[in-house]
């Protein structure tokens, strides 16, 4: 069955390496079943050549999710995009936004951006492997480059090589000088560019990421694209994802971070039984409480214990009791 365009991607969160890997995608859909979930960036050589169960497994609850990909080759990238579909991802992205030197060096990332005709030759490859949706994560510009001109005709490119649905970074992408972090900050925030090219383009699916947190900003966005895709600021405070649950999907019943912890507990459960370490799941968790009475204690007790004995589920289970506690106290105290 052909599901390219079955899946809502309204509101998302952001493929972020060493962030949203399976542990962290489970934990975040506790809170939310209607946003879409993007795997971390997965190179092509290592999803063909390495452990395929530890690099692109995930959790059925996981769903709907994407399975971003890192890649120049064409054939990889096609190999890839059947690997995704056969392994029940919702989409394969191909990322073309990262900046870092590691990832230039392999020949994928922004840096692709200056090759608009082998980006194409690369999507058409992908589309014809599989029937699941290929969309494309890119920024606005790279280096000098920042031309509504330039992104408008790579965009076209794109499409004409099959793919409809575009996330793009309102920010160009420096190849040198700056490093991923800065290039996350310095380059100036260009929504403009973004809405003039969802304006021009009606017919395509234009997601707008960068900068994005709170909820008005979220409608506004909404209002003048198709969908918005969050990264920091959900990994940050997590909890968040039930504010736009409310307010964007107008989910009536929501669960209470008590009710998130005793679905993880389960969720530890199983896999230190699997021998997974605690700490794996539970980095995630630092941000639970932020900006809630008894954060900080929350923060400090997950620093001085995730790591001692994790493989013994006992501590995990101490660990999240003091999460349920800290819930009753400040439900006590509200």
């Amino acid at each position: 069955m052909d599901t390219r365009n079955k899946i809502n991607r309204k509101i998302s969160v952001a493929p972020m390496m060493d962030c949203t890997d399976r542990h962290d995608r489970f934990f975040l859909r506790l809170m939310s079943k209607n946003v879409m979930l993007y795997s971390e960036m997965v190179a092509t050589k290592s999803a063909i050549h390495g452990d395929r169960k530890k690099i692109l497994s995930f959790s059925p609850e996981e769903k709907p999710l994407a399975l971003q990909v890192g890649g120049s080759n064409k054939e990889e990238l096609s190999e890839v995009a059947k690997i995704a579909e056969d392994m029940g991802y919702d989409e394969i992205n191909i990322n073309l936004g990262c900046p870092s030197k590691k990832v230039q060096k392999n020949k994928f990332g922004a840096c692709l951006m200056k090759e608009p005709e082998l980006v194409a030759e690369c999507i058409n490859s992908m589309v014809n492997s599989c029937k699941i949706p290929v969309t494309a994560k890119t920024r606005i510009g790279f280096d000098d480059v920042e031309s509504f001109e330039y992104l408008n005709n790579f965009i076209n490119k794109m499409h004409n090589a099959g793919t409809k649905t575009f996330i793009l970074h309102a920010r160009k992408a420096m190849l040198t000088g700056l490093s991923p972090k800065q290039n996350l900050n310095i380059p100036k925030l260009n929504y403009n560019m973004v809405y003039e090219i969802k304006k021009e383009n009606p017919n395509l699916e234009i997601i707008i990421n960068g900068g994005i947190s709170k909820i008005e900003e979220i409608k506004n966005h909404i209002s003048k694209c198709d969908g918005v895709m969050i990264g920091r600021s959900i990994y940050q405070n997590p909890y968040s994802l039930v504010d736009i649950e409310k307010s964007i999907f107008n989910t009536e019943i929501i669960p209470t971070r008590e009710q998130v912890v005793e679905k993880l507990l389960d969720y530890v459960d199983r896999e230190v039984k699997l021998g997974t370490k605690v700490n794996h799941i539970m980095r995630h968790t630092v941000g639970l409480y932020h900006g809630q009475a008894g954060s900080k204690n929350w923060k400090r007790y997950l620093s001085d214990n995730m790591m001692a004995r994790d493989s013994d589920f006992q501590k995990a289970k101490h660990i999240m009791s003091i999460v349920q506690n800290n819930e009753k106290a400040i439900q006590a105290n509200s």
